[in-house]
């Protein structure tokens, strides 16, 4: 038996691919807990979850509306990241003083995780729930990296092992990476011990009741969402998906989630009968039962409908989400629209071309799916951090 502490950031799409992983190493007899945003932990992983709270920033992240490229990537990391470590760092350390871990599996970006586990002499794991950074963007931009490793340097002076020289983000120890070869591409990956295990599809907590009486099945169903993450910015945007849905409503029903209510409070018009509006939708489920996703390319959509042989639109807003929608564009599995410029009319074609058996993004989704599917998902993460734990831990496995 193996203690594992869970580290993960208040971001709802870097911990839900962790959920099942969870779920199944305590299946084979293995301890869970986690550490970070405990309320939102629980409201995820079940209230019986194991949960230590870390300190969070005062309000959620909120970037200026227009922030892209390589400023945005620093913004991202100056203030939210960087700040958001040094914050979760005594709660981590509190944690393995009170829940005393063999193993730490740290999210990708929750780096506090990855260097207290250096200091303290605690193997961890990197989860990584984007393909974006295997890939190393910012190859092309040597000024950011140079900063950004220095941003990472005086984060391990304060809360790491100032000898150690790894980059956090990517444990020496092994990486688990919810993503496939058939979207990422030929590109090298960070080191030899990253496996690909694709999406971690597996049951959720649902909070989200839907009426499914109320699909159409003589009509295309179209998924639109922009995550958990984007209601600031998506007032617009879905104002024009739901014209453009609505002028395909004979063929084509759309269901758009709309979490902050943004369509409401920016005044757009009225919602038309045929399309339907929620603040909340059980993903998973929904996904086996439309024909296509107009997404932001958050990764943890895109690989979730990419399972299920679910084509795309995507109109990519920030952070590695152009990467990503640059990935399903390469792979065919979908087609890309400019999420500040888009019109009904353009979303509207988008929407109409991967609907169209003929352009073959259905058949390229499908192909990927079936890749995704064979690279093991849950139970293949859990094998990693499983053998890499017993490979780096002094605890039996058996």
């Amino acid at each position: 038996m193996i203690r594992f502490l869970f580290v993960v950031p208040p971001l709802v799409g870097h911990t839900n691919p962790l959920l099942g992983v969870a779920d199944e190493l305590a299946r084979r007899g293995h301890r869970v807990a986690w550490a970070g945003y405990a309320d939102q932990i629980r409201q995820l992983a079940g209230a019986d979850a194991v949960a230590f709270d870390c300190s969070m920033p005062d309000a959620g992240l909120i970037r200026p509306a227009k922030l892209t490229g390589p400023a945005a990537f620093r913004f991202l990391w100056e203030e939210f990241f960087q700040p958001l470590a040094d914050l979760m760092a005594p709660g981590i350390d509190s944690a393995i003083e009170a829940y005393e871990p063999d193993v730490i599996v740290s999210d990708q970006h929750a780096v506090a995780g990855a260097l207290v586990a250096e200091r303290r002499g605690i193997p961890y794991i990197t989860s990584s729930t984007t393909s974006a950074e295997l890939t190393d963007p910012l190859a092309s931009m040597p000024k950011v990296t140079a900063w950004l490793n220095e941003l990472l340097d005086s984060l391990r002076a304060r809360i790491g092992d100032p000898a150690q020289s790894d980059d956090p983000r990517f444990s020496p120890y092994g990486i688990v990476a919810f993503t496939g070869r058939a979207l990422l591409g030929d590109a090298p990956l960070p080191h030899d011990r990253v496996r690909l295990v694709g999406p971690a599809i597996a049951p959720r907590v649902s909070r989200s009741p839907f009426p499914w009486a109320e699909l159409d099945p003589r009509r295309r169903q179209v998924l639109v969402t922009l995550g958990t993450a984007n209601a600031d910015a998506g007032g617009r945007f879905l104002a024009e998906a739901v014209t453009a849905l609505e002028a395909m409503r004979e063929r084509v029903q759309g269901v758009v989630v709309d979490p902050g209510g943004t369509l409401a409070r920016t005044g757009a018009p009225p919602v038309p009968p045929g399309v339907l509006i929620r603040e909340h939708v059980p993903q998973l489920e929904l996904l086996e039962r439309v024909d296509a996703v107009v997404c932001h390319g958050g990764h943890n959509t895109v690989c979730e409908s990419l399972w299920h042989g679910v084509p795309l639109v995507v109109a990519p807003i920030r952070d590695d989400q152009p990467i990503v929608a640059g990935q399903v564009v390469d792979a065919g599995a979908g087609v890309r629209v400019r999420f500040n410029r888009v019109d009904a009319a353009r979303l509207g074609a988008a929407i109409e071309t991967v609907l169209d058996p003929a352009g073959g993004h259905r058949a390229a989704a499908g192909a990927i799916g079936r890749s995704f599917r064979a690279a093991g998902g849950v139970a293949a993460a859990a094998d990693h951090i499983e053998h890499t734990a017993a490979r780096h831990s002094t605890v039996p496995t058996g």
